[in-house]
């Protein structure tokens, strides 16, 4: 994590102004994975002017616990009293003493028993997370899959040089701007799988489970640049007025010059959503086109557009690691995780329509996740297989 996102989510959290998606993060921030980095943030942060005190042991107390038993079932925020004096060095020094400490007492503790609980119920059939992996189609047909290829070039084609970096990410470079091939690439991800892509012009792609993009080689075509999407992707666009990006999906174009958003187009949703974080896109069908800007996320049905504003964090926590519902249906939420898991998922006189609000993190082993959809009440859950049964 970088370290100004390490800063800022312990700021936020101080201010109790933490969204969802930033409550999960900083739980597994602190959740065993922190170091020197993040003691420096917070001595750094609690060592401003402020108008408040040092944290007294028992207010770091409820700030831990109240990390590490979060119930994303309601917003779960500990609003810190305000004090006129500044803060002092020893108080610091002692305040963050205590903190690392209980986070990893509070840590041990709390999740120690969690798991052993969960253990009991689901360890004979549980399923590990999905991962990092995809294949790559090239032109003359040749598949190569990303999750066994070694670090470095791939393939060469027509002046496109392709390599895969240690940290697993997809690079085009151009290494003959000359030779401007038009032969068609395919980066598809089966379900359980998810990986990233840079484009030879420097966007960058995230790529949901069970999709696909399709893109030539140079990108570069008659001077558009245009790739073909289906499932669900995350785009971060290189800025280049001269050559406008274009995402084409079964039922709508995308037109951009630089900016960043989330198309989601699984063909078995009723559904295409684009939603707009930074800049601006055109988004048309064969009967409409709308301008969107930031937070704003257009729905494209049958019958048109429907333009409505999101909470982006929401949108694209899938890209950050986690399942992050909002009011969502039983039935959403369980095509999430059936794709990512690769799993059947059969109901028995369970409401598909019930609203969960919460999140954890993607990364967890089937049988916690299903188990936080548990302890909302309502439904239960069964592993036989690869198959979910879902009761009442």
């Amino acid at each position: 994590m970088e370290d100004e996102r390490i800063e800022r989510i312990i700021e936020r959290y101080l201010e109790s102004e933490l969204t969802i998606a930033e409550q999960v993060e900083l739980q597994q921030l602190l959740g065993g994975n922190y170091d020197e980095r993040i003691v420096a943030h917070l001595v750094s942060l609690m060592n401003k002017e402020t108008e408040t005190e040092a944290f007294s042991e028992e207010e770091i107390n409820a700030m831990l616990k109240n990390i590490f038993t979060l119930d994303l079932t309601t917003p779960a925020i500990v609003q810190l009293p305000r004090r006129s004096a500044r803060f002092r060095w020893p108080l610091i020094a002692a305040s963050v003493t205590v903190l690392l400490g209980m986070s990893f007492l509070m840590y041990h503790f709390y999740f120690s028993k969690t798991q052993v609980k969960q253990a009991t119920a689901f360890v004979a059939n549980d399923i590990a997370p999905g991962k990092k992996s995809a294949t790559l189609t090239l032109a003359n047909g040749k598949k190569i899959s990303l999750s066994d290829a070694t670090n470095g070039t791939l393939a060469k084609e027509a002046g496109v040089n392709i390599s895969k970096t240690k940290e697993g990410e997809l690079v085009y470079e151009i290494e003959d701007s000359g030779n401007q091939t038009n032969q068609m690439n395919t980066l598809s991800t089966a379900r359980g799988e998810t990986y990233q892509i840079r484009l030879p012009d420097g966007s960058m792609v995230w790529l949901n489970t069970a999709s696909s993009l399709i893109y030539s080689a140079s990108l570069n075509k008659n001077g558009i640049r245009k790739v073909e999407l289906t499932g669900e992707g995350y785009f971060e666009i290189a800025k280049d007025k001269k050559h406008p990006f274009i995402v084409k999906t079964a039922k709508q174009e995308v037109t951009v010059l630089g900016t960043h958003f989330n198309i989601n187009a699984y063909p078995e949703e009723n559904a295409t959503l684009t939603t707009l974080l930074e800049g601006s896109v055109k988004v048309a069908d064969n009967k409409d086109q709308k301008i969107l800007t930031p937070k704003q996320q257009s729905v494209t049905r049958g019958n048109g557009f429907l333009i409505k504003t999101v909470e982006t964090d929401d949108v694209i926590a899938w890209k950050n690691g986690l399942f992050l519902f909002n009011d969502e249906p039983l039935e959403t939420i369980m095509k999430e995780i059936s794709r990512w898991y690769d799993v059947e998922v059969i109901y028995r006189n369970a409401n598909k329509n019930k609203l969960y609000f919460g999140g954890i993190s993607k990364y967890e082993n089937l049988s916690r996740v299903l188990k936080k959809l548990e302890l909302t009440g309502g439904v239960n859950f069964k592993i036989e297989g690869r198959r979910i049964i879902v009761t009442k």
